[in-house]
């Protein structure tokens, strides 16, 4: 039985060690007691460590034949780097702001697998782009998701079902989008727009800056990723940023120095936080667009995705969490063997790996509806 070594065991990293355990013998790393207990209850071996260290990290993937990253964001690319470092395969959930593809050479030498990105927006988007870009001109290629609780609940009507720190990062980093082959780029939370869903109802999307590697990856003239929310999120955001709420910047308080962004955190993940027996919900709407055939088609994809109960595992760790550990399986049964740093995309490149991620997710009730028009 093959090792797989789990770098993280919050919110996703957690729900991906339990879906690995019957497959490959997992170990799961972090460096809360807390989050570990709930796994070696399970039968799984865990390692309390801190993940911040490059040397600790290349000891604990030592004997690992792949490694899971689900690190928050801000230590995702030195962990990333580690792993390459120590020349173990790794599928990677971190969504660090740093371009992973200045580690391809390394990978290449290395013979790495490296695939990144890879869970539902950047990751399963990518993956049905990368499919579509084969077997026609795509002109334009839209995506919006959105993690949501399913009860509203004033002032915010937002929980934080993944790295907290992460979900902020989404509001400040410029957004960029491709328009007419050019790249743009504007602030996050900007163009706002209503769409409505059968399920979810109408909800507000806004500019993050989530095409990732499709900026480089794919030569389509238009596309762009959007991040969804309950009408009216947008406003009371805008006022956090913009009064200075989110800003890594030191400022003075009665002579001591602190970042607004950690005093923010401090305040609002308490209230961000679900409580137990609250549920979410996962909701993406994938369009693509262009020539097939000599005839002008779209294709759309639907998702929506709710709290398993029976499990108590959150939507979105499941929908970003059971495209990893397919991806996972990719890696450890040969399907996908490219060295590198391979954002989803590639992988959806290949007939036999998208049918084997969708039907994995399938499973695992996470369904993928499709349209054709």
């Amino acid at each position: 039985m093959k090792k797989v070594t789990v770098l993280g065991a919050g919110l996703v990293g957690a729900v991906m060690a339990i879906d690995l355990k019957d497959s490959f013998e997992v170990t799961s790393v972090d460096v809360s007691e807390k989050a570990l207990k709930k796994l070696a209850s399970l039968g799984i071996k865990t390692i309390k460590a801190n993940l911040s260290k490059a040397d600790e990290i290349k000891r604990l993937v030592a004997d690992a034949d792949i490694v899971v990253g689900a690190v928050p964001g801000f230590m995702g690319y030195k962990m990333l780097q580690a792993v390459i470092e120590a020349g173990k395969d790794i599928v990677d959930i971190s969504f660090f702001p740093e371009d992973p593809f200045m580690l391809d050479k390394l990978a290449k030498e290395r013979g790495v697998t490296a695939i990144v990105d890879c869970g539902v927006a950047p990751g399963m988007g990518n993956i049905i782009l990368g499919y579509h870009n084969q077997r026609m001109k795509v002109n334009d290629y839209k995506c919006f998701v959105g993690g949501l609780p399913q009860v509203r609940e004033w002032p915010y009507e937002y929980k934080a079902v993944f790295s907290p720190i992460d979900v902020i990062e989404e509001y400040i980093r410029p957004a960029r989008y491709i328009q007419s082959g050019e790249v743009v780029t504007r602030e996050a939370l900007s163009d706002p727009e209503l769409i409505n869903f059968e399920k979810a109802g109408t909800l507000e999307a806004f500019n993050t800056d989530g095409l990732r590697s499709l900026i480089k990856t794919m030569a389509i003239p238009n596309m762009i990723e959007k991040t969804m929310r309950y009408p009216g999120c947008i406003e009371y955001l805008r006022l956090l940023r913009e009064t200075g709420y989110f800003s890594y910047e030191e400022i003075e308080v009665n002579g001591q120095k602190i970042r607004p962004v950690d005093l923010t955190a401090k305040l609002l993940f308490p209230k961000w936080k679900l409580k137990p027996g609250e549920g979410d919900i996962t909701v993406m709407r994938v369009i693509i667009s262009g020539e097939e055939n000599g005839k002008e088609v779209c294709y759309q994809y639907d998702l929506h995705d709710e709290f398993d109960k029976k499990s108590n595992t959150t939507s979105m760790a499941r929908t970003t969490g059971y495209t990893c550990t397919a991806a996972v399986h990719l890696v450890a049964n040969g399907m996908y063997t490219r060295k590198g740093i391979s954002p989803p995309e590639y992988i959806g490149e290949t007939e036999k790996n998208i049918d084997f991620v969708t039907r994995y997710l399938e499973e695992r009730g996470v369904i993928y509806r499709q349209n054709k028009f």
